[in-house]
């Protein structure tokens, strides 16, 4: 008896069935995974860090995407590049993976030397006629928005990045994230797709039930919610609490900080979200009482009462508040492994035990973290058990996944799949 093959990448993006969740497939298979990186994570704008991780010359971090490895940096003019992390020699890696500080990108192997420009000026043994002009480490196109660096490692980057960065650079300007510091970092490795990772956090409909902490500050009910559900006087709450959404994003755009929901999710190759959120509680900080973690405010910011300037991608998601910013960033391992990886981020001049506690700073993100990773980890494993069909995205909570799952069909299509 001849064995069923098992369905192209093609019939499973037909399998899916508008308004439910991906066809098992989508988040299992490695011929998938293996797609997904060459779409999404080289075709595409991708962010990979920031500026503030290499404040000073010389200072470098690697970032390894899938077999492409790159290294971020700030060169002897204090400016920003990214270059390819392989020697053009015989493709040895020039610098492991994680921060490092350097004067030059030195080789182990056979020792070229580049400048932090990524200009090759030594090549020993190779003659008085070798061209070392043609051996320049391999630049990639990138853009700083805000103190955010996105990348792009295909030769013709998609021109709606654009957009992104007029609206963001006006939005995160008061914050100079380009001049805060990283306070702490935490790598989660979390036990699912990194579709998975994506859809967990373009809802709160799990939230109450599993983010104690954040709820104390985070409104749910703000990614949505079924009325016919809720009690009359929850049904009344939600109406005054729409009220005064409307009322603090008119007083906030009055103060001239723009606020309002802002989104680019369908029909573009550049998928992002926007909105300055209302911080429930003492309304200062996404902290476990709601309150300012810093007294130092970031950047220019002389107020606490701004919200939380929140900020997703493809591949990413972002807070900043008066006080503190938290930055995710997401980079698929396998089909079954993501790395979830978050930067807290103060004032350059802030002082650990001075201006700012780091429990206070970082608990409720550490906690919401790894209690995502518990939920992430049990959908995977619920879409490897062949019991597993795709279920119905909730209409009132869940539109904003129906529209990845949507976007990520296109995408898929695009790019021939």
């Amino acid at each position: 008896m001849l064995q069923k093959l098992p369905p192209s990448v093609s019939s499973l993006l037909d399998d899916r069935i508008d308004g439910h969740s991906l066809p098992a497939g989508l988040y299992t298979r490695e011929d998938v995974f293996e797609a997904d990186l060459d779409v999404f994570f080289r075709r595409h704008w991708i962010c990979i860090g920031l500026e503030c991780d290499v404040p000073e010359a010389g200072d470098a971090v690697v970032v390894d995407v899938g077999n492409s490895s790159l290294i971020l940096l700030r060169d002897d003019d204090g400016g920003i590049r990214v270059v390819h992390n392989v020697c053009r020699h015989r493709g040895s890696r020039l610098l492991d993976a994680g921060p490092t500080i350097v004067s030059k990108l030195v080789c182990p192997y056979h020792q070229w030397t580049y400048e932090l420009s990524g200009e090759l000026s030594y090549a020993p043994h190779m003659g008085t006629d070798f061209d070392k002009s043609c051996k320049n480490l391999k630049p990639i196109a990138f853009k700083s928005i805000g103190g955010l660096i996105y990348v792009c490692l295909s030769d013709k980057p998609p021109q709606d990045i654009d957009r992104l960065e007029q609206v963001m650079a006006e939005r995160l300007a008061p914050y100079d994230i380009s001049n805060a510091k990283v306070a702490f970092q935490s790598d989660v490795i979390e036990q699912g797709n990194w579709k998975l990772t994506m859809e967990n956090n373009r809802e709160c409909y799990h939230c109450s039930a599993n983010h104690p902490e954040l709820c104390v500050s985070f409104v749910d009910l703000d990614f949505g919610f079924d009325p016919e559900s809720l009690s009359p006087e929850d049904q009344e709450t939600a109406r005054q609490h729409q009220a005064l959404y409307e009322e603090r994003t008119r007083r906030w755009e009055a103060d001239g900080y723009p606020s309002a929901a802002v989104e680019q999710l369908v029909d573009c190759a550049t998928n992002f979200r926007t909105q300055r959120l209302i911080i429930s509680g003492a309304g200062e900080s996404q902290t476990a009482d709601a309150t300012a973690a810093s007294a130092k405010l970031l950047g220019t910011m002389t107020r606490k009462d701004l919200g939380d300037m929140h900020l997703w991608g493809h591949n990413s998601w972002n807070h900043f508040m008066g006080d503190h910013a938290v930055v995710a960033i997401v980079i698929p391992l396998s089909a079954g492994r993501t790395l979830v990886r978050t930067k807290w981020l103060v004032h350059k001049d802030a002082a650990e035990g001075v201006d700012y506690d780091l429990e206070k700073l970082t608990n409720v993100w550490i906690a919401t973290t790894e209690q995502d990773a518990e939920l992430v980890a049990r959908s995977h494993a619920g879409t490897l058990d062949p019991a597993y069909e795709p279920g119905p995205y909730s209409r009132f909570s869940e539109t904003n996944l129906d529209k990845f799952a949507n976007w990520y069909i296109e995408r898929m299509r695009a790019h021939g799949y």
